[in-house]
Parts: C-alpha cells; sequence; structure tokens
C-alpha cells in the first residue's frame, strides 16, 4: 500500500467549458474503512461526459460536487482492506470510486469483476454504464425492427458504437454521425456502420441535414439523442412517422453551464414539438442509473458478444491521475478516439 492517496477536486466552478484550474490535485492520508467497507486500489477511471453537469451548481437529476469535493466518477481497482462481507483483498471491484488513487466504499455499492472473462476495462465501457446506456436506450425505448433507419451521434464512444452494433445486427440500415474522418472510418469499418457522416464537414444543421437525408433515403425511424445542437435539428424534419428518440444526453450543450444557455436558441419550440405532434413520435428522457435491476439481463446478453468479439471494443487511454483533467476537457470537446480511460497503475 502506498502511504498517501491522490485525489482530483473540484476547486472551482467552470463558467463555459471546464479548464485546468477548474481542478486541483490533492494528497492525503490512504483513508481507513470501517465496518461492511473496501479500501479499493484505483487501477482505471473512467471518464464520462455526464460528469461536466456535475461541476455545476445547478438543479438536476443528482447532487452536483462540492467546491473541495473529489470529483464522482466509476473506477476499478484491487480490494486492499475489506471489513465487508463478500470481500477479500485481491478482488477486483467496480464502483464509484471518483478521481483518486483510493476509495473507500460500502461492500453494498461494490460489483465484483471476473479479471479472466474480457480486459477489466470492459466494466468501465463496453459492459459498464456507457455500453448498459446504449442497450438499454435502444431496446426499451427505440423498439428497433429490422429494416427500419436508425441514426446516432457520437457513433465511435461507447454509447453510440453500442447502439450502432446492436441495431445493426437486429437488421436496421444504421447511420453514424462523428467528428472528423478518421472516427467515421472507425465507425464503418470498426463498427460497421453503414453510412457515418463528418459533422464538422457541415458548419450548420441545414447543411447536415442535406448530407443525412442522403444517407437517410427512407427517413429515419429512431434518432438515439446524446448530443443535442445542430444534430437534434437536422434530424428533427426527416424522422418518419411514428419514430423514436431515446434520450441520454446533450453533450454539445453541457458546457453552457446547467440546462445550457445554448440549447435555448439552438432550436425554437416548434421546430421541436411540431414534429414530435404531427409525426406521432416518442420522445424518452431516460438516466441509467434508474435502471440497474435490468443490468444482469444486460450483461447476460451483451457479454457473451463481446466475448466472441461481435462488439467490438475501442479504447482511449490517459495514463497517470494528474492527466485526467486535459483527458475530460478534450472528452468534451471530441479529442477522444473511443471509450475515455485513465490508468492509473
Amino acid at each position: 500500500m502506498t502511504e498517501h492517496m491522490h485525489h482530483i477536486t473540484l476547486a472551482s466552478r467552470p463558467v463555459g467549458a471546464p479548464t485546468a484550474e477548474n481542478f486541483r490535485l490533492e494528497i492525503t492520508d490512504v483513508p481507513t474503512p470501517g465496518e461492511g467497507e473496501v479500501l479499493v486500489r484505483v487501477h482505471y477511471m473512467s471518464l464520462d461526459p455526464y460528469m461536466r453537469g456535475r461541476m455545476d451548481d445547478a438543479k438536476s437529476y443528482a447532487a452536483p460536487v462540492s467546491i473541495g469535493g473529489t470529483m464522482e466518477g466509476g473506477g476499478l481497482g484491487e480490494v486492499l482492506v475489506s471489513k465487508a462481507d463478500g470481500f477479500a483483498p485481491g478482488d477486483m471491484v467496480f464502483g464509484m470510486l471518483g478521481w483518486a488513487t483510493h476509495a473507500i466504499q460500502p461492500g453494498k455499492m461494490l460489483r465484483k469483476i471476473d479479471p479472466t472473462l474480457v480486459p477489466i476495462t470492459a466494466a468501465l465501457g463496453v459492459l459498464g454504464m456507457p455500453g448498459f446506456t446504449g442497450w438499454h436506450g435502444l431496446m426499451e425505448y427505440g423498439r428497433p425492427k429490422a429494416g427500419e433507419t436508425l441514426v446516432v451521434a457520437a457513433a465511435t464512444g461507447p454509447v453510440g458504437s453500442m447502439v450502432g452494433q446492436l441495431a445493426k445486427s437486429l437488421g436496421l440500415r444504421t447511420v453514424g454521425i462523428a467528428g472528423g474522418s478518421e472516427k467515421c472510418v472507425l465507425a464503418t469499418d470498426t463498427f460497421g456502420f453503414d453510412a457515418c457522416i463528418d459533422h464538422r464537414a457541415h458548419s450548420d444543421a441545414r447543411s447536415l441535414r442535406g448530407a443525412l437525408k442522403e444517407a437517410t433515403p427512407d427517413g429515419i425511424d429512431i434518432y438515439f439523442e446524446n448530443v443535442g445542437g445542430k444534430v437534434l435539428e437536422a434530424v428533427m424534419p426527416l424522422m418518419n412517422p411514428f419514430g423514436r428518440i431515446p434520450v441520454c444526453g446533450m453533450i454539445s450543450w453541457y458546457n453552457a453551464g446547467g440546462l445550457g444557455a445554448g440549447a435555448d436558441a439552438a432550436m425554437s419550440a416548434p421546430a421541436i414539438w411540431r414534429p414530435i405532434l404531427v409525426n406521432f413520435l416518442s420522445v424518452n428522457g431516460f438516466i441509467i442509473s434508474n435502471h440497474w435491476d435490468r443490468l444482469p439481463t444486460f450483461l447476460g446478453e451483451v457479454a457473451p458478444k463481446v466475448i466472441s468479439g461481435d462488439i467490438k471494443v475501442v479504447e482511449d487511454i490517459t495514463e497517470g491521475l494528474e492527466n485526467a483533467p486535459s483527458a475530460f476537457i478534450g472528452l468534451l470537446e471530441g479529442k477522444n478516439v473511443g471509450k475515455q480511460l485513465v490508468k492509473l497503475i
């Protein structure tokens, strides 16, 4: 065991896009677990877009990180000390361990990981919260049917790539939207999308809509929403009657703070609500933390596909806790390729 714990705290709340000054690396003593708790040495931590919302002091579905508090997030690592039934030193576990080298968690809040089946990092991506989000949103709210057309932005990220691969396996035409030609090649050649559109090649929603219309000649039946912004503007007029829109994120608006000043100006209410009304669309917002009871079903269906290689995985791994802030800032700018992780040990 090392003598000290390193952790990254929220030094100040960002105004707009986060900067390095909003984070602070602190060193403290390694904590001691109490009864029913486990001390974990973190090996990998996850960086995810939702963390930007935790930096704002705004009403949301979860409390914000306090100033001086450790940035929150999923992580996995090795049990060093256990005072909880069912856990022993050497066990590999997943939990909300935060941006830190060590973490204390109640045993009931941890999940054991079998490192012999797939790489342990899968628990933070393809078989963790992002993959689960894609699967649940598509299957529960997208209700995919063979022959339909699906569009998903951030197509090479851990959510979008899961959505696209599952939809393709079910017989849908899959169209991805990604930032840059490199990512579009990854979407088609690795993740199997039928087509991919580089949104950076289109300065506005009208131009993007033209490219989307060419890629979706039969219209769009399912739009998996995780971006917002000009992508949403481009998609809405192309939705087919009785289309479905699962909503799990709006990354393009996160840096505006709260619900996003940019969101207020991006689309008028009629531009959103009229297509919903006249095309009889189903729009379902969801937060995956409300659906953990379905995790065993997800793992039972998807883990075999990951093990067999039917579901492809791409990870972007940054080394060193001290580099987590810059990696997170890059994630919000779309600089990552695949699931963004930070390796601590």
